[in-house]
């Protein structure tokens, strides 16, 4: 039987545990061939500067003090919008195989929440694969629902590169 999950927020030691997870979420998702983050990245751009000049936060979830990090939630924050709220964007949330379908996942969104609630963010977005049911679940059963409002859009590196007019 799996020890139940702490959540604990990442500290420049998860790096080398965090970046394993973070490219077996890359390859579920298809895009492991683009994925360019290294442990270099995680701490010079959050998990070793202080907590007011990250470019991202990042929860951990470990079962015991010395086990295996078993899942983590990254997020990002939009500083104001419309209504001159932040909105707070999850951009990665991965539990390892073992530890699925026991609330983890769950967990960590909850906890990602209260972190959007903390700074008094009027939403919380994020974006599910179409074929992730599992997740789409999760998400509905924490109070979540498909945005039908708006379509995803995204300007692709080629055409970044690409001049203008």
């Amino acid at each position: 039987m799996l020890e139940p999950a702490t959540l604990r927020e990442a500290g420049p030691h998860d790096a080398p545990q965090l970046l394993a997870m973070m490219r077996a979420l890359a390859v579920f998702e298809g895009y492991a061939e683009a994925f360019e983050v290294t442990e270099l990245d995680l701490l010079e751009r959050g998990l070793a500067r202080n907590a007011a000049d990250r470019e991202f936060g990042c929860l951990v979830a470990q079962a015991g003090a010395d086990a295996p990090l078993a899942g983590y939630a990254v997020w990002v924050q939009t500083r104001f919008t419309f209504d001159l709220k932040p909105t707070l964007v999850l951009k990665e949330l991965w539990v390892q195989p073992a530890h699925r379908r026991r609330g983890l996942g769950e967990q960590l969104f909850d906890a990602v929440r209260t972190q959007a609630a903390a700074i008094g963010a009027a939403r919380l977005h994020w974006l599910v694969l179409p074929g992730n049911a599992a997740a789409q679940r999760m998400y509905a059963r924490c109070g979540g629902r498909r945005d039908t409002r708006w379509e995803h859009w995204e300007l692709p590196p080629e055409a970044l590169r690409r001049p203008a007019g």
